[in-house]
């Protein structure tokens, strides 16, 4: 098995034979597993953290091991199950969390042996009959929220959407599901974005960085500069909306300097009253200037203040973030306004 092969594996690849290491066991690891598995790959899923987890912990864990064992696939769980790469690994998916200086990712990466993430893997293993599109959220502060808010949005137009990614839900069991959804929302951290190399968003939105200094950054990377850089993979090959805060100078370079689908547009939003291609407030108004025929001209009213359950600021522009995205997809004015008033933190 060449290294070349691997870089071009998709759902419809042949996996039988194909050795894969699985790095952590917890739900983005069980979620690969099972599902490479599934395909036909030779899978063995490692986790030395059992040691660290309580009894009832350590027994689903177990629980779970036994399972996959069972189906086919090799779990090892404890103390220096992940010390080394064995010899005959085609392919390593490492779990979030795990960083990118642990041994088994410099092994591999000194071998040349390809690194993906679960958002790499779940990518992939989309369905090409069903290519369902994808709305990322990425940054600091109020990045879930923002990811929650848009979902609200669609289904209260009555689309099917879902979010993953968070910790709770693997983006990999999802996109394999046999019943595809409308749109998948991907609350992805820039630790999950440092091994994703060829997603390509539908729209994909930036929040809270600008509010952060370079000592805050996230202790998984070794500088700012490195969280910033995982950051901005996000608008890799963004198909239609790269959508940014205005008043955050580190996203809007992020914009500019993103290699995007061809016709894809920079969409601001801004607390303030907007310009064209932005949405922001004309006095208690959310207003929109960027997804309407007439946005050189005028504004198409989303929601008002009143619609919100506060008037936080931080609140505000996670709305107007949620309200931009939603757009980009094609969500209606009303869709906007009922999906931020039934929204509950």
């Amino acid at each position: 098995m060449s290294t070349n092969d691997i870089d071009t594996y998709t759902r419809a690849s042949d996996w039988e034979g194909v050795k894969v290491l699985v790095a952590g066991f917890g739900v983005a690891g069980r979620a690969a597993t099972d599902n490479l598995n599934h395909l036909g790959a030779s899978v063995v899923a490692v986790d030395e953290q059992v040691a660290g987890l309580d009894e009832a912990e350590a027994a689903e864990f177990a629980e779970r091991a036994e399972l996959m064992n069972v189906l086919g696939a090799e779990v090892r769980l404890g103390a220096g199950v992940a010390d080394s790469l064995p010899d005959d690994v085609d392919l390593l998916v490492v779990s979030p969390g795990w960083a990118s200086d642990h041994p088994l990712v410099e092994q591999a990466m000194v071998r040349g042996i390809p690194v993906w993430g679960e958002v790499e893997l779940a990518w992939r293993l989309r369905d090409p009959a069903h290519e369902t599109p994808w709305l990322v959220v990425t940054g600091s502060r109020g990045r879930a929220r923002v990811a929650a808010m848009t979902d609200s949005i669609l289904r209260t137009e009555g689309r099917r959407s879902v979010v993953v990614g968070n910790g709770a839900l693997s983006p990999v069991e999802i996109v394999m599901e046999p019943d595809p959804y409308d749109a998948v929302i991907i609350d992805a951290s820039a630790a999950q974005l440092h091994h994703t190399f060829s997603m390509s968003a539908h729209s994909a939105v930036v929040t809270g960085l600008g509010q952060l200094d370079a000592s805050e950054h996230p202790a998984w990377h070794a500088s700012f500069e490195d969280y910033v850089a995982d950051t901005a993979r996000v608008y890799h090959q963004v198909q239609q909306s790269c959508i940014f805060n205005v008043n955050d100078e580190r996203t809007m370079t992020m914009v500019e300097d993103a290699d995007v689908v061809e016709g894809a547009r920079a969409i601001g939003f801004t607390p303030g009253m907007p310009a064209v291609s932005m949405v922001g407030m004309v006095e208690d108004i959310l207003a929109d200037r960027a997804f309407i025929p007439q946005r050189t001209t005028s504004a198409a009213e989303l929601c008002t203040l009143e619609d919100l359950d506060t008037q936080d600021p931080e609140r505000l522009l996670d709305a107007l973030a949620a309200a931009a995205l939603a757009r980009s997809f094609g969500a209606s004015q009303a869709a906007v306004r009922d999906g931020l008033r039934a929204f509950r933190d």
